[in-house]
């Protein structure tokens, strides 16, 4: 009887990956091989808190969700903040700017979409559309530059493969 194993390429960029298939007569193998990623997409719900009297969207929530998108590309590369701050680097924000198009509402189904954009030895900058999953409606566009400094807040370059990976995933 054959095996298989299999990944969730679901939750891959699509244009990211290829499926290679390994069959022997012990097992069949679904191998996923994935090359850096050059965009993270999350989606999620409006909460309640997240929006003022009449139901919109505070405007500072936006650029939380441009972390929640920020922080999960950072994650497809293979690390974390926590890994990159148990190792001394921490990613200050020192930019950011929102251009808002339309207000998303309570219980709106979101989606942000992060790409990185600038690769510097100390500096890097992610662009981010905001959008509504029901509708496609762009919500909106966002960018932050992040430095990268020590503990004690001094700016120092990114971390040798660090950026390399950072450089791979550039859009």
């Amino acid at each position: 009887m054959e095996k298989l194993a299999r990944c969730n390429c679901n939750q891959l960029p699509a244009t990211r990956y290829r499926q290679t298939t390994i069959r022997s007569p012990q097992y069949l193998l679904l191998m996923v091989i994935v090359a850096a990623p050059r965009e993270s997409v999350v989606e999620f719900r409006v909460r309640y808190a997240e929006t003022d009297q009449m139901g919109v969207v505070y405007h500072a929530n936006y650029l939380v969700w441009c972390e929640i998108g920020r922080t999960d590309l950072i994650r497809q590369l293979g690390t974390s903040y926590a890994d990159l701050e148990r190792d001394g680097i921490a990613l200050a924000v020192i930019d950011a700017s929102v251009k808002y198009h339309s207000a998303a509402r309570y219980d709106d189904m979101i989606r942000v979409r992060t790409r990185l954009t600038d690769v510097r030895s100390r500096a890097v900058r992610f662009d981010y559309t905001i959008e509504d999953v029901t509708t496609g409606t762009r919500l909106a566009s966002a960018s932050t530059t992040l430095a990268s400094i020590n503990k004690e807040g001094k700016l120092v370059a990114l971390p040798g493969e660090m950026r390399r990976l950072m450089e791979d995933a550039r859009s």
